[in-house]
């Protein structure tokens, strides 16, 4: 297997680390570490499956988070679905930005 390289812009580490924060302050979560456990799973699918997931073009409405990216699809659960947008160099990849359908999924087709 290649050796590859992810990283994430630092506000969507920030991202992620609020949104522990969010799913448990609104009890989507019973449980901080459940909550934590949940972008944590997300997260390992991503360093999982960036280099050979099925990726499409990014749709122009996020070109405000970066030019000739692309996305990939976490389903999450069967009411949601998180898109992992990034740009690749090579074996490089670096997440620009992670939002859900519940935020943009009119923008996704």
């Amino acid at each position: 297997m290649q050796n590859i390289e992810i990283q994430y812009l630092e506000t969507v580490v920030e991202d992620l680390n609020r949104l522990v924060d969010i799913l448990y302050e609104r009890d989507y979560f019973g449980f901080k570490d459940s909550a934590k456990q949940y972008v944590d799973d997300m997260k390992s699918y991503i360093e999982q499956h960036i280099a050979r997931a099925i990726s499409h073009i990014a749709p122009s409405y996020f070109i405000k988070y970066g030019t000739n990216m692309r996305y990939f699809i976490y389903n999450s659960n069967k009411q949601t679905s998180w898109y992992i947008f990034f740009q690749k160099s090579d074996n490089k990849f670096l997440v620009r930005h992670i939002t859900n359908n519940h935020v943009v999924g009119h923008f996704i087709r």
